[in-house]
């Protein structure tokens, strides 16, 4: 079978398409289109950043609490700014609760007869373990088999993005990308295989530094052919 293999791309503007630049008699111009979805982009971040804004002020107050059950000294000058600093971090690193995959594929599906595999491989993934709020982190591999529609390869990795930066467990982030792809293409297949270190397992419990965990989901054709899913998993095997 053949396959289109590539690596991960990044995506612009929270996923929304700009066109590129067209150069007129050595000017550059935005297409229409281009300049109602940057419009579009700018509004709905200046959304997000409000909503993130009027709750920064109970995050901070719930650090403060927490640094000082510590018995830490939140007034001493390397910790007077830590609340804030914390709670605009945990924003960051849980912005997916904001993002639906609706608002990063709009105008990035394509009607294209390709029926063979599509695979993009080793994107980097960050989460946080819902259990102990503290990181695990990886590659996600994920592979599909078009019906007639394909996606814009970035699409994948914000796809990644959006559900991994939640409290997660990697379970479930497995399944949760491999589900919104297949149901926003419609694919004869779709395939995800997480690989994370987890540091619940490296700094606090078994502390097992060279653990890893490896998930799958299997959708479609991918979990009714052995041989396109055998197929999958010997493409994303690295070295």
């Amino acid at each position: 079978m053949e396959y289109q293999m590539t690596t991960e791309m990044n995506g612009v503007c929270n996923g929304k398409i700009v066109n590129e630049f067209q150069c007129r008699n050595g000017f550059s111009e935005l297409s229409i289109e281009a300049k109602k979805a940057a419009l579009q982009c700018n509004h709905e971040k200046s959304r997000k950043k409000s909503e993130d804004d009027s709750k920064l002020p109970a995050l901070e107050a719930a650090y403060t609490t927490i640094l000082r059950g510590l018995g830490e000294n939140t007034d001493r000058q390397g910790l007077l700014r830590t609340p804030l600093r914390a709670a605009k971090a945990m924003q960051f690193l849980t912005k997916g609760y904001h993002e639906t995959i609706y608002d990063i594929l709009n105008d990035a599906i394509f009607d294209e007869d390709h029926d063979e595999m599509v695979i993009v491989k080793d994107i980097d993934m960050f989460s946080l373990c819902e259990h102990h709020l503290v990181p695990f982190f990886g590659k996600v591999h994920i592979g599909y088999l078009p019906s007639k529609k394909v996606v814009g390869l970035s699409k994948l990795a914000r796809i990644v993005e959006i559900y991994s930066r939640r409290l997660q467990v990697q379970e479930r982030l497995t399944k949760q990308i491999a589900q919104a792809i297949s149901e926003a293409l419609q694919p004869a297949g779709v395939a995800v295989v997480i690989e994370a270190a987890h540091m619940c397992m490296v700094m606090r419990g078994v502390q097992k530094m060279n653990s890893r965990t490896v998930t799958s989901a299997m959708l479609g054709v991918f979990r009714e052919d052995p041989k396109t899913r055998e197929e999958f998993l010997a493409l994303t095997k690295n070295g």
